[in-house]
């Protein structure tokens, strides 16, 4: 991190075919060494899975998905004394949503089997029904959070 000076936000351009946002961030999640196009290429083939499996609108279910994994309150480590508390903290709208689409990306590249289109969409559809990984991680740090709220006043 830079002592000097704070980094600028970069915008980020909507995605071309969906015009959305969230799909260009979830690209930006899958992307490998630079390789856009395949990442967009994923992105869409899962879409379109979610779009033939459930014959509704899959911009609508992957926002739905997004909006189940994102967390409200997160733990950071903060140490005062010689002691490290586990502080609990409320989450920003961008991080959150960037906390859920890194969540879903991740355990669906962590599956075994299957291809990344299929393992992706299976991810997103689970997320969008309140199951799955990425639901139980958001679940696991909301508990974590209440168990350390004792800490809450360390937040500064």
């Amino acid at each position: 991190m830079s002592r000097r000076k704070t980094a600028k936000k970069r915008l980020l351009k909507p995605d071309p075919l969906y015009n959305s946002y969230i799909v260009s961030m979830m690209t930006m999640r899958i992307i490998k060494h630079g390789k856009k196009n395949l990442a967009r290429r994923i992105i869409y083939k899962t879409l379109e899975i979610i779009k033939n499996r459930y014959s509704s609108d899959p911009l609508h279910i992957l926002e739905k998905a997004v909006r189940n994994a994102t967390p409200i309150v997160e733990i950071k480590a903060r140490r005062v004394g010689g002691s490290t508390y586990q502080v609990p903290l409320e989450v920003r709208a961008n991080r959150g949503t960037n906390l859920a689409i890194r969540w879903i990306t991740k355990f669906s590249k962590a599956k075994t089997g299957k291809t990344m289109p299929t393992k992706l969409a299976n991810e997103v559809v689970n997320a969008a029904n309140n199951t799955g990984n990425s639901i139980r991680k958001k679940d696991e740090t909301h508990r974590m959070a209440e168990a350390n709220k004792a800490f809450a006043y360390y937040r500064h």
